[in-house]
């Protein structure tokens, strides 16, 4: 049904949230020189030219080899999964890039250009159901998120509910997870049997389109124990940059007008994107005393140097907190990591989920070369502490399995209800460490994987 884009960006959802096009949607990217004077430039010469791209912006540059040719690669995107292989990091055994990737330019306008749908696989002309799902056990696949525009989100699916059958089928284990991920990711139209909280089954009949993305999912301000704490879901740093700062100033002036004493930010399924909008996040959260502090420092390689950026605090909004919390898991990936590793230093901040986060410390900007977009990791951040390779992860501080059996914002839902138990009593929920068995945990990795992890800058570099 899809018209299938290379290996590299194989394991794709990108999800954007406005048609509405503005300057961190639609990038300026760098134009590569090319060699040739024709208008068209034969393919040897466009690899050459990769080749060069890569030797020049990648951030580990000085481990490519001289053997590092175009000659050995038929495409882009083959191209850059190799270049993954030079990127040593001291204390770690093996290499640490897993993102540098290519896209043709026509797909990336298409994702960019803020078509919300869900890109696995493939750019999907038709756009998906908007629902995902994870496992809680075996035999126990659950909608662990649902976008509230989406064909899903307008059958009135919610997290949590139990999916039992898919297109008459009722195998839903780990060890049919191909064909759950073919079925509810990849395809143009699906039937679903539910059962909800309730015990009560449905049957629904989804048709894949597009849809605008709601990047924050909820606020709401709960009043427990003499504690007045805000909660905050966001799920993505993508979209129309604009739109989304209205939302951050919305959800801060009511905070701020509550009186919270406290803050749970739930970034769980967040992957990452836009370093502006991290940006612009942090200064609401930051506190006041931490008003014009370095936030974070980006790096480039040594050929580079001249782009090397720091940028400070501006205090936004009203809310001056010392503690915060953040719900994360294997999901929370790229500028949502950026946005804790910044604040670590200025607040006192926790960890609650059920894995340590994704572990990606560096980011890429777009760098144009024909009909495709080369995306290198090209700049590692670090904060005003120089902390910054977290490719392991950020630890946790209370592990508390995903409580997939409950919809956003249920004061029972396992890691909200610890973070409001440490808040209100100084323990989590649970003291004993939550260990997600094999296979839930290979079949949920699996799952993950198809999410894109992004930071992306959109300045223009040299």
């Amino acid at each position: 049904m899809h018209n299938k884009i290379p290996f590299c960006i194989i394991a794709i959802i990108f999800i954007i949230t406005s048609c509405k096009k503005n300057s961190d949607s639609i990038m300026s990217p760098l134009v590569a020189p090319v060699t040739n004077t024709s208008s068209t430039p034969t393919t040897a010469q466009l690899r050459d030219s990769a080749v060069a791209i890569s030797k020049n912006f990648y951030l580990w540059n000085e481990l490519i080899p001289s053997s590092f040719s175009g000659n050995a690669f038929t495409d882009y995107s083959t191209m850059m999964t190799s270049l993954r292989n030079y990127s040593v990091e001291p204390g770690f055994s093996q290499p640490v890039d897993k993102w540098s990737f290519a896209m043709l330019k026509s797909e990336w306008n298409q994702m960019s250009g803020g078509m919300g749908s869900t890109f696995s696989g493939s750019v999907s002309t038709a756009g998906d159901f908007g629902m995902q799902v994870f496992f809680r056990a075996e035999a126990d696949l659950r909608v662990r998120l649902v976008e509230p525009n989406s064909p899903a989100g307008v059958a009135g699916i919610h997290r949590g509910w139990k999916l039992k059958q898919i297109n008459g089928n009722t195998n839903i284990t780990t060890g049919n997870s191909g064909f759950i991920i073919e079925n509810v990711y990849n395809s143009n139209a699906a039937n679903f049997v539910f059962e909800k909280p309730d015990g009560t089954s449905i049957s629904l009949s989804l048709t894949a389109a597009h849809y605008q993305e709601k990047p924050v999912y909820l606020d709401t301000v709960y009043t427990l124990s003499g504690r007045r704490i805000g909660y905050f879901v966001f799920n993505s740093f993508l979209g129309n940059t604009s739109q989304i700062e209205s939302q951050f100033s919305s959800v801060f002036t009511r905070f701020a007008s509550r009186n919270i004493t406290d803050i749970i930010v739930d970034l769980r399924y967040n992957g990452g994107g836009y370093v502006s909008l991290q940006e612009s996040l942090a200064n609401y959260l930051i506190p006041g005393q931490a008003n014009g502090q370095l936030m974070m420092k980006q790096i480039f390689n040594n050929q580079h140097a001249s782009n090397n950026n720091s940028t400070n605090f501006r205090k936004a909004g009203n809310v001056h907190l010392n503690n915060i919390y953040f719900i994360v898991g294997r999901g929370t990936a790229s500028a949502s990591e950026l946005l804790i590793n910044n604040l670590k230093p200025y607040m006192n901040v926790k960890l609650i989920g059920a894995t340590a986060t994704h572990g990606k410390p560096v980011g890429f900007f777009p760098i144009e070369l024909g009909e495709w977009y080369l995306f290198p990791v090209s700049f590692k951040t670090v904060n005003v502490n120089g902390e910054g390779n977290y490719y392991n992860g950020l630890p946790l501080n209370a592990q508390i399995a995903d409580g997939l059996d409950k919809d956003w914002g249920d004061i029972q839902e396992s890691s909200l209800a610890s973070a409001i138990r440490n808040i209100t009593t100084g323990s989590y929920l649970r003291e004993a460490p939550y260990s997600e068995p094999s296979p839930i945990a290979d079949a949920n990795e699996l799952i993950n994987n198809l999410s894109f992890k992004i930071t992306v800058d959109a300045r223009n570099f040299k």
